[in-house]
């Protein structure tokens, strides 16, 4: 019954790891595209530029902190 109950406790562990990993990916993204939307309004650009620059940076930041995480012992 006991193993049972560690199997439940490591599975919970690594889902709410996994999970949070996943949010915060999210979170990354949308601020990278939120906040260039915002500078290419302010700056009346007619090409998004500051949206795709931010978008890509704040996508390779969020998979080096995944990679970071996940390789963490």
């Amino acid at each position: 019954m006991n193993n049972g109950g560690s199997e439940l406790r490591d599975y919970l562990k690594d889902y709410s790891k996994y999970s949070t990993l996943l949010f915060q990916m999210i979170a990354m993204a949308l601020s990278g595209i939120l906040a260039g939307i915002q500078l290419d309004k302010w700056l009346h650009l007619k090409v998004p530029v500051f949206t795709i620059t931010l978008t890509i940076l704040m996508t390779i930041a969020a998979i080096v902190h995944l990679l970071r995480t996940l390789l963490k012992k």
